[in-house]
């Protein structure tokens, strides 16, 4: 790759001669690790001309520098690094002279606290049982491809380039609304819709515009970690209950909450669904209490056993329940595209406050996910999915009773992954690491859990990013890993 000419700069303080300073640029930006070898240097006429000085100049500069063996010469090619120019020193991370103390000076802490992490080469481990990521053997890449150069066509080219302000692509938004949303029983307006960032910035803005430091939020534990951080970082006050295998227990619910956070149709992370009549007594408190709900419906379209519960919203005849849909689950990660629903003074303030911070998602995302959407291309990958996750999960049942593994949640519509418990005594947080040594890659349940009494004895496996063949062998390591954990400690 060529170094662009822009690097360079004369010093006009600089003392010594116009060569000597030519020679001290390019020596220092080999000795920084800037320029690295083999990288072409500009000609020696383009540098003359950039730096306005003579050619003849910039040559004997060149001509020193090649005498040191820092450049090489390949003809009319042009300048090189040298293969055999001295290295960047590795320099230790020198003291900081900031004087600055930023325990005091920052004002909102948001490091620290549990989060899923996942080794971004997890694909090198031959048994990844993590949760949500693209299996490259499903997704269709040609089409996907297809729809980002017709997004990117003339036909499309002002709704690209222009200024959006506020506004989401009207294409994608008509989809949901008339598409996606009625098959979870959901009617909405296009006022009602907003397209986010992912279902963690939904769940992010609903906090922002629902939550004050004088509110309280109730969610479910163990829950998804990012929401334990939003709901942290909104300083309102928080209040956890434990889910039982129907999901979160409306009685327990204390009346002082404004707002609940919940995963009804498929529990984060145990997999449990709540009961129709457990969600028609959740909404009953809501209006008897005056609170609203936040319904994540993500990971509905995995639904392969039989078919899904409708969604709380589509029984909720008050206003009262907000929903949050994602692509991400089902498309790829990266992708960052989900959606709200609400009543419209809701999503008014919800779409000034995502205009403040990011004005909108990238409009060519909405207008490929919008083609490959109306296309059918989406639908097709969600049978695909599915199928694919139906022989996954019965190979999954049989190695899971096979070796003796204890599920403690496992969705009955389908999903992708169980909640396991570990014999007492075992830490998954150990576990893990142990096998990740062996190529296997699980999901301690710390990230996942409030109580110290419960947080190191679960954990997640999942499906989605697994080949069929390799779980049998796969659960085999871990339950083999379980047995020697357990010997040891009966020693």
């Amino acid at each position: 790759m060529p170094i662009a000419v822009e690097t360079f700069f004369l010093d006009p303080a600089f003392e010594g001669t116009l060569q000597q300073q030519i020679q001290q640029l390019v020596a220092g930006g080999i000795l920084s690790g800037r320029f690295r070898p083999g990288e072409k240097l500009p000609s020696s006429r383009k540098l003359a001309l950039h730096l306005g000085v003579s050619r003849i100049t910039v040559t004997l500069a060149y001509n020193e520098l090649m005498a040191d063996d820092y450049l090489s010469s390949a003809g009319r090619s042009g300048y090189f690094v040298s293969q055999n120019a001295p290295e960047p020193p590795q320099i230790s991370p020198r003291s900081s002279s900031d004087t600055v103390d930023w325990s005091r000076a920052i004002g909102n802490r948001f490091s620290g606290g549990l989060q899923i992490s996942k080794p971004l080469d997890w694909r090198k481990y031959k048994y990844p049982f993590i949760y949500g990521q693209v299996d490259p053997s499903l997704f269709d890449r040609q089409n996907w491809r297809l729809c980002a150069l017709r997004a990117l066509g003339q036909r499309d080219f002002d709704s690209l380039t222009a200024d959006q302000v506020d506004r989401d692509d009207p294409q994608l938004i008509e989809f949901i609304a008339r598409n996606t949303l009625p098959r979870r029983g959901i009617l909405a307006n296009t006022d009602e819709i907003l397209i986010t960032v992912g279902a963690q910035n939904a769940l992010w803005m609903a906090a922002q515009v629902l939550l004050t430091q004088r509110r309280t939020a109730t969610h479910e534990d163990p829950c998804y970690p990012g929401l334990r951080s939003i709901l942290h970082q909104s300083r309102c006050h928080r209040v956890e209950v434990p889910v039982d295998s129907d999901g979160l227990p409306p009685d327990l619910i204390p009346p002082e909450t404004d707002v609940v956070f919940t995963t009804p149709s498929h529990q984060c992370p145990t997999a449990s669904t709540m009961p129709i009549a457990r969600r028609k007594e959740l909404l009953r408190r809501a209006s008897e209490d005056d609170f609203l709900i936040i319904e994540d419906d993500y990971e509905f379209e995995m639904s392969f056993l039989k078919p899904p519960s409708p969604a709380l919203k589509s029984l909720d005849e008050d206003g009262r329940v907000i929903y949050i849909g994602s692509f991400s689950k089902s498309l790829f990660p990266g992708l960052r595209l989900g959606y709200l629903v609400g009543p419209a003074p809701f999503i008014r303030e919800a779409r000034a406050l995502r205009s403040a911070v990011l004005r909108h998602p990238p409009v060519h995302m909405q207008r490929t996910a919008a083609y490959f959407l109306s296309l059918g291309h989406y639908d097709a990958l969600v049978r695909r999915l599915r199928n694919a996750f139906h022989d996954r999960r019965r190979v999954m049942d049989k190695a899971l009773m096979t070796y003796g593994l204890t599920v403690a949640g496992a969705g009955a519509f389908g999903g992708s992954s169980y909640w396991m418990r570990a014999p007492d005594g075992v830490d998954t947080k150990e576990l893990a690491e142990r096998l990740r040594e062996k190529s296997v890659l699980i999901e301690p349940g710390a990230a996942f859990c409030e109580g110290e009494q419960r947080e190191f004895k679960h954990y997640r496996l999942a499906y989605s990013s697994i080949q069929t063949g390799q779980i049998s062998p796969g659960v085999a390591l871990i339950a083999k890993e379980i047995e020697e954990m357990k010997s040891q400690i009966r020693k």
